[in-house]
Formats: C-alpha cells, sequence, structure tokens
C-alpha cells in the first residue's frame, strides 16, 4: 500500500479496499488471499468441559489435571472450561424471567469463569494463571515462562449474542468459543473433554445402542443432522469454515490416559475433521 494524492491535494492511502462498501460479493471472494498466519500452530487448545467435567468433583477433575501436569514438559497447552450444570440453572431462571438471548449469554460466561478461576487454582502449584479473553496476546509469554494458562470458553458475544433460530439459548457457547480460541491463535486441533466416548448417531445415555462415529468429516456430520450431538452444532459451522483448525477431538475425560493420548496425536475418542481425507 502507498499514498495516492487525489485533485484537491488531499493524501490518501492507496488499498484494494479503498471506496468498497465491504458488501459486494466479488470483493469478498478476491480478499480470500495467501495463507492465514498462525501465530501459535503448536498450541494444544483443551476444553473441560462445566458439566461432564468441573461438575463431577475431585474424581473427574484431579486425574484429568494431573495428566495436564504431565504433558505441559512436552507440549504448550491452553486450558479453557464449560459452563456446565450451573449453566443451565442460570438459563432456566433467565428464560422463565422472559430475559433474551444476549442475557443468557452473559450469564453462561460468568459461570465458565467462575470454573476457570477454580481449575487454575488448582493447576496453581504447576504454574497454572487464569487469564481473560483480553490476555491472549500475552499468552506466548505465559507459555516461555512454563505457566499453564486457563481461560474460560464462553466465546464475549455476551449481549451482543445474535438470537438463534430456534427458541433462545445462546449457539455460541462453549465449545465454539473453544474452536474460535483455537483459530485466532493458529492452532491445528483442539480438544474436547467429555463424558462419553465420542460421536454417536444419538445420546448414548438415552439408546446404549446408538451407532458409535470414531470419525467423520464435518461436511457429513452436518448433512447427516443428527437428532443429538455432543457438541454445539455451531462449532460445526465454524470448523468447516475455519482456516487454521483442521480438527477436533472428542475425549472422555472419565477414561484414564484418554486425554494424554489425544495430546499425542492419537484419537481415542472422536475425531471431526476439516477436507477430504481422514
Amino acid at each position: 500500500m502507498g499514498l495516492k494524492r487525489d485533485e484537491s491535494g488531499r493524501l490518501h492511502v492507496e488499498s484494494p479496499l479503498m471506496g468498497e462498501s465491504l458488501m459486494r460479493k466479488r470483493l469478498l471472494e478476491e480478499m480470500e488471499t495467501g495463507p492465514v498466519f498462525q501465530p501459535l500452530p503448536d498450541l494444544q487448545v483443551v476444553k473441560l468441559g462445566g458439566q461432564s467435567v468441573v461438575d463431577r468433583g475431585r474424581a473427574v477433575v484431579l486425574p484429568l489435571l494431573d495428566e495436564l501436569v504431565a504433558a505441559r514438559q512436552e507440549h504448550d497447552l491452553l486450558v479453557l472450561t464449560g459452563g456446565g450444570t450451573r449453566s443451565r440453572h442460570a438459563y432456566a431462571i433467565a428464560l422463565d424471567l422472559g430475559m433474551p438471548t444476549g442475557v443468557l449469554a452473559k450469564l453462561g460466561a460468568s459461570i465458565s469463569e467462575q470454573n476457570a478461576l477454580m481449575i487454575a487454582l488448582l493447576l496453581a502449584p504447576h504454574g497454572g494463571v487464569k487469564i481473560g479473553h483480553e490476555d491472549l496476546p500475552k499468552l506466548p509469554a505465559y507459555l516461555r515462562l512454563g505457566a499453564i494458562p486457563v481461560m474460560h470458553a464462553m466465546p464475549p458475544y455476551g449481549l451482543w449474542e445474535e438470537p438463534p433460530a430456534v427458541g433462545r439459548i445462546p449457539p455460541h457457547r462453549t465449545d465454539v468459543g473453544t474452536l474460535l480460541t483455537a483459530e485466532v491463535l493458529g492452532a491445528r486441533r483442539c480438544i474436547l473433554v467429555k463424558d462419553e466416548r465420542g460421536l454417536h448417531a444419538d445420546d448414548p445415555k438415552r439408546g446404549p445402542t446408538a451407532e458409535f462415529i470414531p470419525e467423520i468429516r464435518v461436511d457429513d456430520l452436518v448433512s447427516r443432522d443428527l437428532p443429538d450431538l455432543p457438541v454445539e452444532r455451531a462449532m460445526l459451522v465454524a470448523l468447516a469454515r475455519a482456516r487454521s483448525v483442521r480438527e477436533v477431538l472428542l475425549v472422555n475425560g472419565r477414561e484414564p490416559g484418554a486425554l494424554t493420548a489425544a495430546l499425542g496425536g492419537e484419537n481415542p475418542g472422536t475425531r471431526i475433521y476439516v477436507g477430504r481425507e481422514a
């Protein structure tokens, strides 16, 4: 880009977007240029589910934290936390009071942050530090110091959460927040720690014989339009459009060693991937 003087003598910064409205379809297509910079391509982004992990207390949480502490010796980690049961209670009360979707999103974020505080404190003897969204640019420094940063996973839509197509539950919750965090940091994958082995054709808690799906392309998963999912549907839309993140792993946090295996590149649960090749 350079400077250009117009007929009146004023200087303007020349750019491909000069005089554009940012609405023209052709322009948007032309802006898909070159690879996206990946600040931390080797980062491992791990989300500990609220209801599936944190709400189950020490019996589930502490062994997982031991795995994370051990993995920190070999991997750069960013740990995120979901909201869980308390989020659902807050949503129920807010819905009963007629609150709009943006208020529900704000409530969900505060509860996810409570879980981040507890996880960070439990990890404190091993370098655990609670960070906020505004601290992400400092992440490389935290990692260089050997810290284990912990952040709440609710994306910062808050009061500006867009209305969902159906109902009033915020569509962009902590799975979406985890995926978007990994994407902006240039990570190639993220790991969602749940309380089931991975993806089934239906909720295995209601139908124990439901087909288990070890890996599937994200577009195919969206096309199947399954009646229930262990991940947010909006996360699948974001993954299909991602430029850096190529896969999301679902692992069972109650299975000892599953998280460690996932951090090591294995698939102990379900792999949802972008592209043609499994």
